[in-house]
Formats: structure tokens, sequence, C-alpha cells
């Protein structure tokens, strides 16, 4: 779970494009990263930082002990880098 303190929350808005497809769509292994950010494994509550047109990690990157859980990436902090 991605984690603020008392002093840096005023960092952190709430966005009002709740039906954003970025926010609702699953991402696999090697698909293209859409918005920089933070995004958490489906399968296992993994977080990673993530750059806009990067792939997701390969499966060597990133594997679960139990082959039959997916690894889905779900974006749940969009950064705005420049």
């Amino acid at each position: 779970m991605a984690l603020v303190t008392d002093s840096t929350r005023r960092f952190i808005k709430a966005t009002s494009q709740p039906g954003n497809e970025h926010w609702n769509t699953l991402y696999e292994i090697g698909d293209k990263v859409p918005v920089s950010g933070i995004y958490r494994c489906q399968g296992c509550g993994h977080e990673i930082t993530s750059n806009a047109r990067d792939p997701f990690p390969p499966q060597n990157k990133h594997q679960h002990s139990d082959g039959a859980v997916e690894v889905l990436w779900q974006l749940i902090v969009m950064t705005q880098t420049k």
C-alpha cells in the first residue's frame, strides 16, 4: 500500500475523473505503461513505480510463487511528471 505522512499528505489530491480508463484497466506483463505512477499487482499487492511509455516489468522481474496467480497491474497513484 502506498504510504504518506501527515506532512506529505498535502501533496496528494483526489481526482475528479474516477471513470478515467487508466484507473479501471488492468495491465499485463510487457504492456506499455499508459501514465507515470504507482501500480499495484492484483495478484500479490506488490507496488512498483513506472514511467509512461515504458513496458511493465517482464516475468523474470516479478513472479508469483503460485503460477496460477496472474500478474496484473492497476494504477493506484498517478504522478504528474514533466
